[in-house]
This record gives structure tokens, C-alpha cells and sequence, in this order.
């Protein structure tokens, strides 16, 4: 796979003209082309920052808009077919779209903590001895990459994450977990993600994190969102039971805890 499918900048991203598809009787899905890239997930967002934008205004066909969501290359918009013209609204999405000018990443950037002890990064060691580096060297490249959030799925609040360094790019594992614990840091290929919650996965297992990605008492409930960056730094087993319990209880403070002691972020 290309570079830029493993969230990499692409030296030569072409760009086709946005494809309209209907998703049903309540959605419209706008494509901007069949590749993970940065650029290409630039015009999506600056798509939905535009459909949200006409959808504010209250002003036919927007208004009828209940919901927007930006994939890797693809932006949707759920609308409720009895209050507008669905055809209408297609097109005048799909003449947006061909407006639209990419929009750099403006999500949120997130420092958040992670914990590298073997029980909570049991494919750590694997994964360092496939690549031909240390369990340290592993960690120290994770540490210093920035992961981009393209988009939430498979589990509320999951985010695929690129910006996987490219010593550290490995497929799945052969066989799925039948449970992968909740905050658990996987890579697979050029993605980054965390579960949310305990599920079935088959990424390789490399830390974990105390944060939660879901909450319900949060609002919006799900921490990351499409366009935001993450960062981690290490913490010990003592502080991960720590910030994991304060989680639990509901006191534990995400922006107070999301930057390490004298940190800058």
C-alpha cells in the first residue's frame, strides 16, 4: 500500500471531482476520492465545515440537515426526508463540495497520558522484535509521533488514527483477541487507535490509556472527533491506577491530566 494510505503525505495527491451517492432516503455521502491521505481528508473537512456552516443558517434545504459525518475520504449527511426535497439537497451539497477548498486540521490537540508496562502492552515486545528495534526504541517513536484523527467508528468514540511511523507499520495480528481491554493503544498498518471498550481486535496491543474515549456523562461523549491530534506520554503503572480510578468515579479531570508534569501541552 502507498504511503499516503498509511496517513502519510502523498507527494502527488491527484484530485478527482467529488462523487455524489445516495445512502438511502435520509443521507447523502460525498466522496473524495479511494485513498487515506491527509489533503484528501482536508477537503472533507472543509466540507463539513461548510455544511455546517449552511446548516446554521436554518435556510431550505439545510435546515432539514440532522447530521454530519467525515470519514477518511468521504463526508455523510443524514437529513430527515419529510422536511426538504432530497434531490435538491443533493445537489446543492454535491455544488458545495465542488466550492469547497480544503481545510488544514483545526481539531483540538490532545496530550494524553499512556502506559508501555508489559501488562498493558502485551504485543509490545513482539511487535519490537518483528521491526527489528527495542521495546524503548518502540515507545520513544511512539511518543514523538503525532497521530491525526480521521475519523470515529467500529465503537462509539473509536478513533482511526494516522501518522504511524514507518518502522512501525505491521499488518494485523494473524488471529483477533476475543477481548481487547478498554484504553488499549493498537497499531495495525499505518493506523492508530484506542479501544473504548473491552471488544474483539485483532491490532497489536501497545500501551493503554487511562482516558476515557466514551463517556456518557461528557458532552459530546466521545473525547476525540475527526480533524483532532493526539500525543501521548508515558506514565507508570502506579499513575495509570490512578488516573484509571479517578476515571472510574468520575472525577478524573481529561484537560487537567492531559499533559505530563512540567509539560508544555
Amino acid at each position: 500500500m502507498a504511503a499516503a494510505a498509511h496517513g502519510g503525505v502523498s507527494a502527488a495527491m491527484p484530485c478527482p471531482a467529488p462523487r455524489l451517492l445516495a445512502l438511502g432516503d435520509g443521507a447523502w455521502t460525498v466522496e473524495f476520492g479511494d485513498a487515506i491521505d491527509p489533503a484528501l481528508h482536508g477537503r472533507v473537512m472543509g466540507l463539513a465545515q461548510a455544511v455546517r456552516a449552511a446548516w446554521a443558517t436554518g435556510a431550505a434545504p439545510w435546515r432539514a440537515v440532522v447530521d454530519v459525518v467525515p470519514t477518511f475520504r468521504s463526508l455523510t449527511v443524514h437529513y430527515e426526508p419529510l422536511a426538504c426535497d432530497g434531490m435538491a439537497l443533493g445537489d446543492a451539497l454535491l455544488e458545495l463540495a465542488q466550492q469547497t477548498t480544503a481545510r488544514p486540521s483545526a481539531g483540538r490537540c490532545w496530550r494524553l497520558p499512556a502506559c508501555f508496562a508489559p501488562a498493558m502492552a502485551p504485543d509490545l515486545d513482539a511487535l519490537a522484535a518483528r521491526v527489528g528495534l527495542t521495546a524503548e526504541a518502540v515507545v520513544q517513536q511512539l511518543l514523538a509521533a503525532a497521530f491525526r484523527v480521521y475519523q470515529i467508528g467500529f465503537l462509539p468514540g473509536f478513533p482511526y488514527m494516522g501518522g504511524v511511523p514507518a518502522a512501525l507499520q505491521v499488518p494485523r495480528l494473524p488471529s483477533p483477541r476475543k477481548a481487547v481491554p478498554a484504553g488499549s493503544i493498537a497499531l495495525a498498518g499505518g493506523m492508530c487507535a484506542v479501544y473504548p471498550w473491552v471488544s474483539p481486535g485483532g491490532w497489536h496491543l501497545v500501551g493503554r490509556t487511562p482516558v476515557p474515549l466514551f463517556d456518557v456523562r461528557r458532552d459530546p461523549p466521545a473525547l476525540l472527533a475527526s480533524g483532532d491530534t493526539v500525543r501521548w506520554f508515558a506514565i507508570d503503572e502506579a499513575t495509570f491506577a490512578e488516573l484509571q480510578a479517578r476515571a472510574q468515579a468520575g472525577s478524573l479531570d481529561v484537560m487537567a491530566c492531559g499533559s505530563p508534569p512540567g509539560g508544555d501541552g
